[in-house]
């Protein structure tokens, strides 16, 4: 543990994908989809004990801050933010730099780890290790570091890095450099890039030190510079809530990566290969890949009983039986009040769906 390493989570989205057992007051990051704590839990749970709990930061909506202050009593609660509305992930990362620059005392040296809230990485130490190489990595050479994964299967709904010669480091982690990002390229550019072999999943792990985010904001999106510098300030003199309602109505919506990372020469960036496993949460068929599967290849939760059923992703509770006779690579996900039934291949098409549903007055409710 190392007093200026700070820890920032960034748990604000609804994850529409995982509807209908994610809603608008139960978001993805809320729920238990694999083990008995929820993703936001385990997100903060396995960074202990590399970041102290005084400088882990969660940035949310300010709808779950509630909930999120009751599950982790153990973060102090001004540690858990909430955003007044979203605008992805680039004011998200602004804010989180300004409120770390305010609890470090403006310190350029302190390091921090920027992580998504929804994956599921099971050798934690492993996961530590390689921060705090990369955290030390960050502060000495002044790079922006991204935590690359081998690729397991081929996915076109995952970030790419290309990945250049090593560079020399005195831990055990790898660096290399960095030869730019590829973001959700389609499937036969996919297949290139995995027969390439230079390539890795952009895992959405960032770190870099205080000063070094800062200089990037400032040459490529200063209007962030500026909200990090507000933010600063605000935290400090004690008028947060307001700075961050007025900062957000003037940011446009876009991610880091379009709004920073693709804007980087490749020698500000170094990728730390990951030595741990890595997943990205994002969609029922990646849940998948963490569920225990039967013999026909489905993956089941809950009460269900089927003939000719194969590839299949079936998840319900033990008070409702789900049956189904020949079917194939379909998901079917029925909770209280709504059911799912969706091809596997459109998976993707979840979140369209549920914004019909919302734009319907009659079915509100059900988001």
């Amino acid at each position: 543990m190392k007093n200026d390493f700070y820890a920032v989570v960034m748990a604000g989205g609804r994850g529409e994908r995982f509807w209908p057992q994610s809603r608008t007051s139960r978001p993805k990051q809320l729920l238990r989809l694999i083990g008995n704590l929820t993703l936001i839990e385990q997100a903060v749970e396995r960074l202990n004990p590399l970041v102290d709990k005084e400088n882990t930061l969660i940035i949310t909506n300010q709808d779950y801050m509630g909930p999120m202050r009751s599950l982790m009593p153990q973060l102090p609660p001004d540690n858990i933010i909430g955003e007044p509305f979203g605008r992805d992930t680039a004011p998200c990362v602004a804010l989180a730099v300004g409120l770390v620059r305010a609890e470090s005392d403006d310190d350029d040296n302190a390091v921090m780890f920027v992580l998504p809230s929804d994956q599921v990485i099971r050798d934690s130490a492993a996961m530590r290790r390689v921060l705090s190489d990369a955290g030390e990595m960050a502060r000495e050479s002044g790079k922006i570091i991204t935590i690359g994964v081998t690729p397991a299967y081929s996915s076109t709904g995952y970030g790419y890095i290309k990945c250049g010669e090593p560079v020399s480091a005195p831990c055990s982690t790898v660096f290399r450099r960095s030869e730019g990002f590829r973001e959700k390229p389609d499937a036969e550019t996919v297949e290139r890039m995995l027969a390439d072999g230079t390539y890795r999943w952009n895992s959405g792990i960032f770190v870099w030190s205080v000063g070094t985010i800062m200089a990037a904001f400032r040459r490529h999106a200063p209007a962030l510079a500026a909200m990090a510098d507000t933010v600063c300030r605000a935290r400090q003199n004690g008028t947060l809530n307001d700075t961050m309602l007025e900062e957000y109505g003037k940011c446009d919506r876009i991610s880091i990566d379009y709004a920073v990372m693709e804007k980087l020469a490749a020698a500000d960036v170094l990728v730390a290969e990951s030595t741990f496993d890595w997943d990205d949460v994002g969609s029922w068929t990646s849940l998948r890949n963490q569920m225990k599967l039967d013999g026909d290849n489905n993956a089941i939760r809950g009460l269900y009983e089927g003939i000719g059923v194969h590839d299949s992703i079936i998840v319900g509770d033990s008070n409702h039986l789900i049956a189904a006779v020949d079917i194939d690579n379909m998901i079917i996900v029925h909770t209280e009040d709504a059911t799912l039934i969706c091809k596997t291949s459109s998976a993707q098409r979840i979140k369209e769906l549920v914004n019909k549903i919302a734009a319907d007055p009659d079915l509100g409710s059900f988001i």
